[in-house]
Order: structure tokens, then C-alpha cells, then sequence
């Protein structure tokens, strides 16, 4: 034996039938509470700032890491020659 039961009610009349609470005020405050601190950190967002907490060296830093990827690079390049070498010796 199979019986349904269909209810047609809002979110809140089921929310207060079942006895749940009311969570929109809540919600409605931890909503504003992030608006404000986006809003506060928007002064962070601009590019001058977000390098300088990226490199915060500056110039140096960027200089840095410039050298590392040359240096990389050529370190395998070098090694893709060298490799190269060694299978013509062999053959």
C-alpha cells in the first residue's frame, strides 16, 4: 500500500511547521558583515599594492627571480646540448 501527500507551502511556513528558525536575519547581518570587509579591503585590491605584497623587495626581488629562470633555462638548454653530445659519441 503506497499513500502520498502533498503539501504546497512557502519555505518559511514549512521552516515554522517543522519548528526550524528563522534564519534570515542572520543571514541578513553576516551578509552586511562581509559587505563592509570587501568594501575595507577594496583599498588593497589596486595593483601598486598587490605587488608590493607580492615582491616586497621591489625591483630586486623581481631581478631575483628573473635570474632563477634564466639560470633554469639555461641549465637545461645546457643539458639538452650535452645530452645531445653524449648520443652522437655512442652511435
Amino acid at each position: 500500500m503506497k499513500i502520498s501527500v502533498d503539501v504546497e507551502c512557502s519555505p518559511e511556513e514549512a521552516r515554522a511547521f517543522l519548528g526550524l528558525p528563522n534564519v534570515a536575519p542572520l543571514q541578513d547581518a553576516m551578509m552586511q558583515q562581509l559587505q563592509d570587509r570587501m568594501s575595507a579591503n577594496m583599498q588593497a585590491m589596486d595593483m601598486e599594492s598587490l605587488i608590493r605584497s607580492w615582491f616586497p623587495v621591489g625591483v630586486q626581488g623581481m631581478e631575483q627571480i628573473q635570474k632563477a629562470f634564466w639560470s633554469a633555462a639555461t641549465g637545461a638548454a645546457s643539458s639538452a646540448l650535452t645530452g645531445s653530445d653524449s648520443k652522437k659519441r655512442k652511435e
